[in-house]
C-alpha cells in the first residue's frame, strides 16, 4: 500500500482502498464544483478518472474555484486539473478531454461504461442531455444543482431530483426532463435555501430569457463539490456494509 493512502486506509480497509482503485469515474465541468469534486475523488484513491472541460480559467473564477490563480489564468481548466491529480496519484489512469459537450460527443461519451459520473455542468441543455443519456444508459450518477446565491452549507441535501424544491436550476431541469419522460432516477446535490431578490445581476434586460449573473460565496461551489464526491464514494464502498456508510 503507498504511504500516501495510509489514513484511508485505516477508516475503508485493505478491501475500500483497492474498490476505490478499480472505480472509474467521468467527472464533467471543471469550475467551482467539479474541479474540488474531482480532486477528492482523486485524493480518496479513484484509481481512473476521466475528466472533461472546455474552459480556461478567468479572473473572475478566482473568488469560488480551486484552479483559478494568478498563475493558472488563461490555461485550459483539464490541463490545470490534470497536473493536480497527477501531482496527487501519479498512477492514476486519466483521460482529458478538452471540448464542449453537445450532441454526438454527449451521446458517445454516456456509451462508454462508468462506475460513477459526477455532473458539474453549468449550462442547461448539455447538463439536461448528459442526465438523459445517463438515464438511457443505465449510468451512476450525481448532478449538482445551484450553488449560487447560497450562504448555509448546512442546507445542503442529497437526494433524488424529483424530492428536491427550492432551487431554480433543479425546477428548469426536472421541466425539461420530464418532457423527455423521466421523472426520477437522478440523485442531485441542492440547497433548498432561498436566493434573496439582490443575490443576482440582470445584464440583459431585452432577451427574453433575461441574462443574469448570480453572486457566490467562496465556500459554497467547494461544499456542493465535496457532497458530489462523498456521496460517490460512498455508492462505490456501499455493498462493503460498513457501519459508517
Amino acid at each position: 500500500m503507498e504511504d500516501w493512502k495510509q489514513r484511508t486506509n485505516i477508516l475503508i480497509g485493505d478491501e475500500g482502498v483497492e474498490r476505490l482503485a478499480k472505480a472509474h469515474v467521468l467527472v464533467v465541468g471543471l469550475g467551482g464544483v467539479g474541479a474540488y469534486a474531482a480532486e477528492q475523488l482523486a485524493r480518496a484513491g479513484i484509481g481512473e478518472m476521466t475528466i472533461v472541460d472546455s474552459d480556461t480559467v478567468s479572473v473572475t473564477n478566482k473568488n469560488r474555484q480551486l484552479l483559478a490563480l494568478d498563475s493558472t489564468l488563461g490555461r485550459l481548466k483539464t490541463e490545470v486539473m490534470a497536473e493536480r491529480i497527477r501531482d496527487i496519484n501519479p498512477d492514476i489512469k486519466l483521460h482529458v478531454l478538452t471540448q464542449y459537450l453537445k450532441d454526438q460527443s454527449i451521446i458517445d461519451l454516456m456509451s462508454q461504461k462508468f462506475d460513477f459520473v459526477v455532473d458539474a455542468i453549468d449550462t442547461m441543455a448539455p447538463k439536461v442531455f448528459l442526465l438523459y443519456y445517463a438515464v438511457q444508459n443505465h449510468q451512476n450518477i450525481v448532478s449538482c444543482m445551484g450553488a449560487g446565491g447560497k450562504f448555509d452549507p448546512t442546507k445542503i441535501e442529497i437526494c433524488d431530483m424529483s424530492k428536491s424544491y427550492n432551487c431554480r436550476l433543479a425546477f428548469y431541469i426536472r421541466k425539461r426532463l420530464h418532457r423527455l419522460g423521466i421523472r426520477e432516477g437522478i440523485t442531485v446535490v441542492f440547497s433548498p435555501e432561498k436566493v434573496a431578490d439582490d443575490a443576482f445581476i440582470v445584464e440583459d434586460e431585452q432577451q427574453q430569457n433575461k441574462i443574469a449573473t448570480v453572486g457566490t460565496i467562496s465556500y459554497m461551489p467547494a461544499v456542493f463539490g465535496c457532497f458530489c464526491a462523498s456521496h460517490v464514494i460512498n455508492q462505490l464502498l456501499k455493498t462493503q456494509n460498513r457501519a459508517s456508510f
